[in-house]
């Protein structure tokens, strides 16, 4: 079931709406296996970092959208600051769901590096949903929501929750935790795309031998160290081979004082670290932002108590 705003879809609202989209962070991602369309079967722990991008909304008698904020240059480079953003599509599809006829104005501000494997382009989807329920004031059947999300993109449906969740299948399963302490975390890209597909295809081209399923209980489920602790990222030996500063990443992580768990994060090429606290996860970040200024370097926490909401 889906995270409900904290203001209602039916209540009157302010002019504009302004909901984050939240760096998705896969603190661990086992593939298991492949069906016969392709589509590769993960086990992954998904979290939401308090960071990511923002949709803002406002009334308007058209679909308008347009992107601001740090990363704006290179969504209009890769041609993805029009129609062709997956925002746009959210909008349109929830147009023809709910039969709504008016439009709206989106802003999306864009604060997460594009391929990065954060999923950027998934949370923001699930945001412009959540934003757009409360600007036209509707609430669709929670099945035709989620279904449209799937159809949006296999990562939608679990940033429609927002919070921390364990995925199967093609990432449409999705158990959210009943327990899920607060992390302390760093996030490093080198500013480098990297290609989802092309990371897959490398997998797939190794023919390395898929994980085997997790024998998870509810007490594990409930025990994040221990499950942390036995699990890992398939993706990352194939990213290395691609991306080289995924490797250089990883070894300025290891090295940072507090630093327990450091892995690549989804399909890369944004590495995470995990620190003791929040105070040796911001002093980590400085350190490694300066001695590297060419990386993009956030300190950031996950929570199982994300707020979406940011004005309305």
């Amino acid at each position: 079931m889906t995270k409900k705003p904290e203001v209602s879809p039916t209540q009157p609202v302010a002019r504009d709406i302004t909901v984050l989209a939240p760096a998705k962070v896969n603190l661990f991602l086992h593939i298991i296996g492949r069906r016969d369309d392709g589509y590769h079967l993960l086990e992954s722990l998904l979290a939401f970092a308090d960071f990511g991008d923002c949709i803002t909304v406002r009334k308007a008698p058209e679909i308008g959208f347009s992107v601001t904020g740090p990363f704006a240059h290179i969504c209009r480079k890769a041609g993805c600051d029009g129609e062709k953003n997956i925002v746009v599509k959210a909008a349109r599809m929830l147009q023809k769901l709910t039969g709504v006829t008016s439009g709206a104005e989106i802003i999306l501000e864009k604060n997460i590096p594009l391929s990065a494997g954060l999923g950027g382009g998934s949370s923001d989807a699930a945001a412009a949903l959540k934003a757009l329920q409360i600007l036209w004031q509707v609430e669709p059947e929670e099945e035709a929501l989620f279904a449209l999300a799937l159809d949006l993109g296999a990562d939608v449906p679990a940033c429609l929750i927002g919070e921390p969740s364990f995925v199967t299948g093609i990432g449409d399963h999705i158990t959210p935790l009943n327990r899920f302490d607060d992390l302390a975390c760093v996030l490093i890209n080198p500013l480098k795309p990297l290609s989802t597909q092309a990371v897959f295809r490398t997998f797939a081209r190794t023919e390395r031998p898929f994980s085997d399923s997790l024998a998870l209980t509810p007490d594990l489920l409930e025990d994040l160290p221990t499950l942390l602790k036995g699990s890992h990222n398939d993706l990352q030996g194939p990213a290395l081979g691609i991306c080289d500063e995924v490797g250089d990443i990883l070894g300025a992580l290891q090295g940072a004082e507090g630093a327990y768990l450091v892995r690549m994060s989804g399909s890369g090429a944004t590495c995470i670290g995990l620190f003791e606290t929040s105070e040796k996860a911001d002093d980590g970040a400085r350190a490694l932002a300066k001695a590297h200024p060419e990386w993009w370097v956030k300190a950031c926490g996950l929570s199982a108590n994300t707020q979406f909401l940011v004005h309305a």
